[in-house]
């Protein structure tokens, strides 16, 4: 069934599903009639003789200059025109599809003085897979996503670039419009400006985010508990006493999934006994801790969105039409600013670090063999020295944990004016969803590079069976990647492993 855009429709599933599934949406007829009643208010406006920004005025600093009634259309397109500034490589398809949607959603909800076809047409877009090209630089992420929102509405209007489909080839806007027999937009007073003033970008692309990092998290934890038997550790520490002591449900939650997880396992009770090991290192003993804490951060993004972002209006100003006159109100705000999302999205890249570096230092563990106990051989090579075995896998992995150092650095901390001081203070969330991106593509591939040595590491515990769900994972690693009897290139094990961890592979075991 279609997804139907209504004041609460959202959901960040749902979102998902439209950006990446192709899944159709529909606008209500409860949120046209509301689009009409904002869009009366606006109509009125334009009688009364007063100044309304960004409807008879210019826009930023320039908002002190009233525009003629004759020049309204012109200023709205003039804006869309301008404000396509953005640089860089085009944003993916499915980041421009979910920050389409939430557009959509936000005109739905009435209060931004758009007539119902503005909407339409967005929704149009989407159904007919019509993907603007959107330079992936630009937004300051305050007075909303302005550069990027600007190049979506230049393909509504006829002009700019898109895709059709699935299909790479660019076409100009007008002609991917026509393909689908949608009618090019004719702005009017307000309609611009309600196209690019709002926190999609940021929100649409969050939802991305929060979605991928839970399948993250998720095989994250699975490849700890590959690893616990790969390097022949306990599972004491995983007792649910410890983390009712710490009260602490988050860390509590991870340890209770990995102990489920290697539950019937043989590897563990085979060393009970003659063990002169009395403690692990932190990489296993202390990770249910810092998974847990990730886990939190990257909830405190998914509570963001699902629960307030994701059924918003970021407009400004915004319409109302039951207000303090007849006529209704119009009122100048701040919703278009995006620190709301910008600090989770620097949060998450803070997370990812601690997700993927713990995760490095267990394979470094794992490769490094230097607890005899383990059983292991140096880099898992069957041949230490004549082969190199898994040794540069750690090397990778501690090259993207590098990098992903330097990207969580927080974006939002630093401020730089614009628009001659009127916007003095911005939220750059979307340089901050930008290098939460990157950040979780390059911790995919270090968790890809643990399962890789993990599932290594149990080739020396055979005949040995590991829990249940460990085993559920090997064979999905396995799968994929074969054992290790000869030195061979890496690289496409990792990816192949990686892409099993985006899909979701990993999930429920």
């Amino acid at each position: 069934m279609p997804l139907t855009l209504r004041p609460d429709s959202l959901t960040i599933d749902a979102v998902v599903a439209v950006a990446r599934s192709g899944e159709t949406v529909k606008v209500s007829p409860a949120s046209i009639a509301a689009m009409k009643r904002s869009r009366a208010v606006v109509e009125t406006a334009l009688t009364d003789g007063l100044p309304h920004y960004g409807i008879n005025t210019g826009f930023g600093s320039l908002s002190k200059q009233r525009i003629g009634q004759n020049d309204l259309a012109a200023l709205q397109r003039n804006l869309v025109r301008s404000h396509a500034a953005g640089v860089g490589d085009p944003l993916p398809r499915d980041v421009v599809r979910a920050t389409m949607l939430l557009l959509a959603a936000s005109l739905a909800r009435g209060l931004s003085g758009v007539r119902p076809v503005v909407c339409e047409t967005i929704v149009k877009m989407l159904n007919a897979g019509i993907t603007p090209v959107v330079p992936s630089v630009g937004s300051v992420g305050a007075s909303g996503d302005l550069a990027p929102l600007a190049a979506i509405a230049l393909v509504a209007i006829g002009e700019g670039e898109a895709t059709v489909g699935r299909a790479s080839r660019v076409m100009p806007g007008g002609a991917a419009l026509r393909k689908a027999g949608i009618k090019p937009l004719s702005l009017s007073a307000k309609e611009g400006l309600a196209l690019i003033n709002g926190t999609h970008l940021m929100a649409g692309w969050g939802c991305l985010l929060a979605h991928d990092t839970d399948l993250l998290l998720d095989a994250a934890i699975t490849a700890l508990a590959m690893s616990i038997d790969a390097c022949r550790a306990t599972d004491q520490f995983l007792d649910d006493r410890l983390y009712n002591a710490r009260s602490n449900d988050g860390m509590r939650v991870i340890a209770n999934r990995v102990r489920d997880l290697l539950s019937g396992s043989r590897i563990v009770k085979s060393h009970v006994e003659n063990d002169p090991r009395v403690q692990d290192p932190y990489s296993l003993r202390a990770a249910p801790t810092v998974l847990g804490a990730c886990r939190y951060a990257a909830g405190n993004l998914y509570a963001t969105l699902e629960f307030g972002e994701l059924n918003a209006v970021t407009d400004n100003p915004l319409v109302f039409p039951k207000g303090s006159t007849k006529r209704g109100d119009i009122l100048s705000g701040a919703n278009f600013h995006g620190m709301p999302l910008a600090i989770p999205l620097d949060t998450l890249s803070i997370a990812l670090c601690h997700i993927a570096g713990i995760s490095e230092r267990r394979t470094y563990l794992i490769t490094g063999a230097f607890e005899p106990e383990s059983h292991l051989k140096p880099y898992l090579s069957p041949r230490p020295g004549l082969q190199s075995g898994l040794m540069i896998a750690q090397y990778t992995a501690a090259a993207c944990v590098n990098e992903m150092i330097g990207l969580a650095t927080p974006a939002s901390v630093a401020n730089l004016s614009t628009s001659a001081g009127m916007e003095d203070y911005n939220s750059f969330g979307p340089r901050s969803a930008a290098k939460a991106a990157r950040s979780l593509d390059l911790a995919r591939r270090v968790v890809a590079i643990e399962f890789l040595c993990a599932a290594q590491g149990l080739e020396y515990h055979r005949p040995l069976k590991s829990g249940k769900g460990v085993e559920a994972a090997y064979k999905i690693v396995r799968s994929k990647v074969k054992k290790l009897t000869e030195d061979r290139p890496l690289t496409a094990d990792i990816e192949a492993i990686a892409e099993l961890i985006r899909t979701g592979a990993f999930v429920g075991l």
